[in-house]
């Protein structure tokens, strides 16, 4: 390829490689030179234009850049066409994205003109993320050397995505008398919430002592109970692992197993154990597992979620990149042509769980206080199900019956929040957890008690979020102060089913980095009814 300035009259053929403007239009970088182009060049008095000659051999950039992704497998990815040089790799699964390090160096040292940029190794994706990059620098590359990077992508795999695969869970937690039962609860929730991306489900918790034979017998059990899905065993010990022969190591050893590894260089998570007893994988979590926070255990229950079986040497090997401490998860944004077809698909989350302690003790329960006639919780739901959400989704908890007897008739899924007591957290994460909800590429979380909030309001804020992509948080504000409801992108789904405690979507939203859009929708945005005065200020009549 040769590149230069060419002369009109010995233009005909060549590349752009910058845009020129015209009267009439302008010819965009890349545009291949024709007769006619070299007519009304002359006619605007352009005698000299920037740009490249092929040469016999040569590919063009966007051809190139075809070429390349085609020579990877196609599992489980997703190709963008090609443009100014440019084909984009998505996975189609939520799995684990892998990539060979050699492979990749490999190929970009082929020509600076030929380069490939994907994610880390062994990270977690989902369903239209991004994963990986061909670019080709010039206009043009030599055929002979775009031959070479295409046959290292053939002869081995330089990357790909390994799709989760549902388990059934096991969770053993050991007991001693200085461990609040408390935190085994929370123990199992954040287990419950980690496990919701692979489609995996903690299907049965057992609390045993903190001795070696009482947790081999429980390992026993586990692996005798039947399950349709592949087993995994997790063990969280009241008191943490140091040495290998302590009390987790040894009861998988009794229950017939091998200890894999004991500890790992990743902090937090050093006190890994790993184990396997035949062909089910036995997980000794460490203690910073049950936090929410990023930890060595997510590293390795993502693996074997991914179908891999981590060696020793597999887990010796994570020291770089492992010091994890203090790390904020803060979702990547991508380019609207992550999917094919931006924040098609909006689901509405109602938050319907909560215990309304300000309407009085024992004293009537706000979303059944009659608007109209109607029950303020139908009267929302119904508010919901007239505008363009695909689906809506009511979380109950407190008076679970009497709600979901209000919603009689509705086409709505009842997700029921066993754990409503702790707070708005676990009702987010009940409602997000839905398998359709999982799908969306955003959710609406409306609140039931705003009776102001119309099916006109929920499609304005819908609009707003498909005008960006898909990519923004959007609110609902009054006259610019922050209200509800309330859009999350698909990119913040795994951090709400991190929260804790009564803490909602403003701390995401506040934390997250992603950009936030704002549309009045009036006074509504602000209209919450928490007490009697409230409701009947609202017009509404108190009842049950």
């Amino acid at each position: 390829m040769k590149f230069g300035s060419f002369s009109i009259e010995a233009a005909e053929g060549v590349v752009l490689a910058h845009a020129v403007k015209l009267a009439g239009g302008s010819l965009s970088k890349g545009h291949r030179i024709g007769a006619g182009d070299i007519e009304r060049l002359r006619g605007e008095a352009i005698g000299q234009v920037i740009a490249a000659l092929m040469e016999e051999g040569d590919v063009g950039e966007d051809e190139a850049a075809r070429r390349l992704a085609q020579a990877i497998a196609p599992d489980h990815l997703r190709l963008s066409e090609a443009s100014t040089g440019r084909v984009n790799v998505y996975s189609t699964v939520d799995g684990l994205f892998v990539a060979s390090r050699s492979a990749v160096d490999r190929l970009n040292s082929i020509d600076p003109a030929i380069t490939l940029a994907c994610l880390n190794d062994h990270v977690p994706v989902r369903n239209g993320d991004m994963v990986a990059t061909f670019k080709i620098i010039p206009l043009a590359v030599s055929g002979a050397k775009l031959d070479l990077a295409c046959e290292v992508l053939r002869s081995t795999s330089a990357f790909e995505v390994k799709p989760f695969a549902g388990r059934s869970v096991s969770l053993i937690a050991t007991e001693l008398p200085s461990l609040k039962p408390s935190v085994m609860d929370k123990t199992a929730r954040v287990l419950s919430r980690r496990l919701v991306a692979s489609g995996s489900h903690l299907v049965r918790e057992m609390r045993v002592a903190h001795h070696v034979e009482p947790v081999a017998q429980a390992l026993l059990d586990a692996l005798r109970l039947p399950d349709s899905a592949p087993k995994l065993v997790i063990l969280f010990g009241a008191s943490a692992v140091i040495d290998a022969e302590d009390v987790i190591p040894e009861a998988i050893r009794r229950a017939g197993g091998e200890v894999v590894q004991v500890g790992m260089p990743v902090d937090p998570g050093n006190l890994l154990v790993l184990g396997r007893i035949g062909d089910i994988p036995v997980i000794g979590a460490p203690g910073c597992a049950r936090s929410p926070k990023e930890n060595g255990f997510d590293w390795v229950l993502d693996r074997i979620l991914a179908g891999e079986q981590p060696s020793a040497v597999d887990i010796s090997c994570m020291g770089v990149g492992g010091l994890l401490m203090e790390i904020q998860a803060r979702p990547s944004l991508r380019e609207a042509e992550a999917r094919t077809s931006p924040a098609g698909k909006l689901v509405t989350v109602i938050l319907a769980a909560g215990q309304a302690r300000r309407m009085g003790e024992g004293g009537p329960h706000k979303l059944l206080a009659e608007f109209g006639g109607v029950p303020l919780i139908r009267r929302s739901v119904m508010t919901a199900i007239g505008s363009r959400s695909a689906s809506v989704i009511v979380v109950t908890g407190h008076r679970k019956s009497e709600i979901e007897s209000a919603l009689s008739g509705l086409d709505v899924t009842i997700a029921h929040n066993p754990d409503y007591a702790s707070g708005m957290a676990s009702s987010l994460a009940t409602g997000f957890s839905v398998e359709h909800a999982r799908d969306a590429d955003g959710i609406l979380v409306m609140l039931a008690d705003m009776p102001g909030v119309s099916s006109d309001d929920l499609d304005k804020l819908m609009a707003a979020f498909r005008q960006s992509g898909g990519q923004s948080i959007t609110r609902a504000v009054s006259r610019g102060k922050r209200g509800n409801p309330v859009i999350l992108p698909k990119s913040l789904f795994d951090a709400v089913l991190r929260l804790e405690g009564d803490v909602g979507a403003r701390y995401i939203i506040e934390t997250s980095g992603v950009p936030v859009v704002d549309i009045d929708i009036g006074d509504a945005a602000h209209l919450d009814v928490d007490t009697p005065e409230a409701v009947i200020g609202a017009g509404g009549v108190l009842k049950g």
